[in-house]
């Protein structure tokens, strides 16, 4: 917009953007501590906290597999199935896989981290929107259609941050319900938004908080609600497979959780340090569904929601410093996820937690300077996060070329403990050209791609309406290509456009013009994964939050 805008502004005493498990359990326990801290004749009775969030509601970006390990949330809400918590159904068996393009067999010896007792499988969008629904309740704000849309500093000190403008036309007009966002001031800020966060993403930029560790690493995770006849499923049964349809070139898995005896979440990890600039995550999922034995089980339902998220699994060695003057990053956002063990929600809501800890302190003392605020860092050291993290520290390294590398990265690393942090670099840099990757005529989607029935196989712009995705179609495109003459030009002939292919809601298209090629965005696809500002391989694409209450709607995923 050419000319300024006037903005509002607010203070706040604790603003937290994002309302995944993270944020929620900070702001839970921290009310929890006001509170205790006010009936014994504290004096922080009146501190303002808001929640802010760019989903139409608490929860409805809320997507994971998910087996949940309650031991955070029986510790922050211990009656919390007293309450109504989604939290029901206990793992009742697992197994692990290993899948042929034909057959299967059974891996003999799974690894400890790859139980389940005392776990639950769980919709992450159930509890989130539990949680939020509680926190209401209690008088916490929180303020959904909400995004976080730029940092607001005092020098280096992060002072709130600004939410989006609302009606701005794609031109960049504004339109008759145009509403400027507004300046939320606040003496801490906790950065939750979840994987790839954009506001974290420029704070740790700018920061440099990655200096002296590995870039982050990632996978990206397909998945579909699909529901049965009352008493098809056993309630609790967990499978996790290996192999097939994956090459051994490419990291990930597939997983099958019984939510009850007539839902199941199913999806496929597929890892974005892959080599065939053809990778394409959806696809994949495809032909893991036509599998005979999973063809076999999903033959008798049929499919109600899918969705799709990146996954941070560099673990320990790829955790940014998450604290500062005036702000804290938690969960996701600071890649608080065990890739060993495929599990994050408990470490994220513990990570709230303990920021809620060192905030409370913090407001005690009025001091909100990256001093007081390093208490974070000391407590979650101090933790089980940290004792889950550094334990597997390693683990996703050992893949970095494929499942057959860690025998390799083994004995390269067996006489030193370990404890080297092995260098890594980022992930869209191991994506082979064409010519390297190829030794002939590369292959068309139609080769690769499975023929949708609408049954059991659906093509991306059906799966996007399983979404629920939904955005005003007259706002800035929220995907920003920096150069998009690379995209016409240097990525046809050396990458074919893998843009086309990792995004798995069919946001890029490229155009045939004349005689050349024009990307197109679809950006109302979009299903918030973040994969795209990921994966690729030239860099050139950010994904910027839009205007908040847009996105799926992951109702029971």
């Amino acid at each position: 917009m050419a000319d300024e805008v006037t903005r509002e502004e607010m203070e706040v005493d604790v603003l937290l953007v994002g309302a995944g498990p993270a944020n929620l359990a900070c702001a839970w326990r921290l009310m929890d501590l006001i509170e205790k801290d006010t009936a014994a004749g504290g004096t922080l009775g009146e501190a303002v906290i808001m929640v802010i969030e760019k989903a139409a509601h608490v929860g409805a970006h809320s997507i994971s597999g998910a087996v949940l390990d309650p031991v955070a949330l029986n510790e922050l809400i211990p009656n919390h199935q007293e309450l109504g918590s989604p939290v029901k159904t206990k793992i009742s068996s697992d197994a692990m896989l290993y899948l042929t393009s034909k057959g299967k067999f059974y891996v003999p010896w799974v690894p400890s981290s790859m139980h389940h007792e005392g776990c639950y499988a769980i919709s992450l969008n159930e509890l989130s929107s539990w949680m939020g629904t509680q926190l209401e309740a209690r008088g916490c704000q929180i303020f959904p259609g909400t995004g976080g849309a730029k940092l607001l500093f005092e020098g280096n000190q992060v002072a709130g941050v600004q939410t989006d403008d609302k009606g701005i036309s794609k031109e960049g007009h504004r339109k008759a319900n145009f509403e400027p966002g507004m300046n939320l001031r606040s003496k801490v800020t906790v950065f939750g938004e979840g994987v790839r966060g954009s506001l974290a993403k420029e704070l740790i930029k700018k920061l440099k908080l990655d200096e002296g560790r590995n870039p982050q690493n990632y996978t990206t995770g397909v998945k579909e609600l699909w529901e049965f006849p009352a008493g098809t499923l056993t309630p609790g049964q967990v499978y996790h497979t290996m192999g097939y349809p994956l090459d051994m070139q490419t990291f990930g898995g597939g997983f099958i959780y019984n939510l009850s005896d007539t839902l199941m979440s199913i999806g496929l990890v597929v890892g974005l340090n892959y080599l065939n600039p053809f990778t394409e995550p959806q696809a994949l999922f495809s032909k893991m569904k036509l599998h005979p034995f999973i063809a076999d089980i999903l033959s008798k339902g049929k499919m109600l929601r899918y969705g799709a998220k990146a996954i941070p699994e560099g673990g320990y060695w790829s955790i940014p410093k998450n604290y500062g003057d005036g702000f804290l990053i938690v969960g996701d956002s600071t890649a608080f996820l065990n890739p060993a063990r495929l599990k994050g929600i408990h470490l994220a809501m513990k990570s709230g937690m303990l920021a809620a800890e060192t905030i409370f302190e913090s407001l005690k003392k009025g001091d909100n300077t990256e001093k007081s605020l390093a208490e974070y860092d000391r407590k979650w050291r101090s933790s089980y996060i940290y004792n889950e993290l550094y334990s597997q520290r390693n683990f996703h390294y050992m893949f970095e070329n494929g499942p057959l590398s860690a025998p390799g990265f083994v004995m390269k690393h067996l006489f030193t403990g370990f404890t080297a942090m092995p260098k890594m670099h980022e992930d869209h840099l191991n994506m082979r050209k064409l010519k390297v990757h190829f030794s002939g005529t590369p292959p068309t989607p139609d080769q690769w791609r499975p023929k949708p029935d609408g049954k059991l196989i659906f093509n991306k712009l059906d799966s996007v309406y399983y979404s629920g995705t939904n955005h005003d179609e007259d706002q800035p495109s929220h995907l920003q290509v920096s150069d998009t003459n690379i995209c016409a030009t240097i990525c046809v002939e050396e990458y074919g456009n893998p843009c086309q292919y990792f995004c798995p809601a069919q946001v890029y298209e490229m155009e045939e013009v004349g005689n050349g090629k024009k990307l197109k965005i679809n950006a109302s696809n979009c299903v918030h994964c973040k994969t795209c500002d990921i994966a690729d391989p030239y860099g050139i694409i950010t994904w910027v939050v839009p205007e908040g209450g847009g996105g799926p709607k992951y109702d029971g995923l």
